[in-house]
């Protein structure tokens, strides 16, 4: 059996057996030793890259913090989206209860005997609106403090 590989071919695959063909005078034993040098300093390099567990989980950290950043973001602007459409749909439903509420009584309502509605019915629309507005800012998610 025969070695047709030269010298460069057995550095690059890593054997460490002689070429098959000797360096032609010292000029190119110079060259085929400067080139293999160069092939272990790379291979050096590579395998250096992949045993740095240490660097390779710093740098996997980072993306990851970035990724969870971009995503925070994200959630904050579609939680306040959602608790100002909130805000708007419960200071709607006070404006129509506020609205649909009786005013002050006047002492012209006490002689006729016409009375308010019971604090009672006040004081279940009010808390009718508060859960309302609750339930629709459950459903869309807590609204970020700024």
């Amino acid at each position: 059996m025969t070695d047709s590989t030269d010298g460069a071919d057995a550095a690059r695959a890593g054997s460490t057996a002689e070429p098959a063909t000797g360096a032609k005078g010292p000029d190119e034993l110079r060259r085929q030793i400067e080139r293999t040098r160069r092939q272990l300093g790379d291979t050096v390099e590579e395998l250096a890259g992949k045993a740095d567990v240490k660097g390779r989980a710093k740098t996997r950290a980072a993306d990851l913090r970035d990724k969870a950043g971009a995503a925070t973001v994200q959630l904050r602007s579609s939680a306040a989206h959602a608790g100002h459409g909130a805000r708007g749909r419960a200071h709607r439903a006070g404006g129509a209860a506020r609205e649909r509420a009786p005013g002050p009584v006047t002492e012209g309502e006490v002689r006729s005997g016409r009375r308010p509605p019971p604090p009672v019915l006040v004081a279940g629309a009010v808390a009718g609106a508060a859960v309302a507005a609750g339930v629709l800012r459950r459903r869309h998610g807590p609204h970020p403090h700024h």
